[in-house]
């Protein structure tokens, strides 16, 4: 039972996270980049402690894949907000 209410939280997950992003204006994307790079941050602490919690092989080899996507999703995250937001810079102010 306990598989069939896990799914059940997935899915109604992935429909509610499509529903509210496809609602977006544009204009709001990068502050919720932003706010996405925070929630990721967070994700990257928690998958440290399970990386280094020692319980067994496969949660050390859980927490270290974590880790690694977790720092991919910050590290790009970053890197778009970043390239978004010079988007909006003049071409004056790039040049110094």
């Amino acid at each position: 039972m306990e598989v069939v209410f896990l799914t059940f939280i997935l899915v109604l997950s992935i429909f509610l996270g499509f529903e509210l992003i496809s609602k977006v204006p544009a204009t709001l994307h990068t502050p919720l980049m932003s706010g996405a790079n925070a929630i990721s941050g967070i994700t990257l602490a928690g998958a440290f402690l399970s990386a280094g919690a020692m319980n067994s092989e496969m949660a050390t080899i859980l927490g270290t894949a974590a880790v690694t996507f977790a720092t991919i999703n910050v590290v790009g995250g970053y890197m778009v907000t970043d390239r978004m937001l010079s988007m909006f810079k003049s071409k004056r102010e790039s040049v110094k």
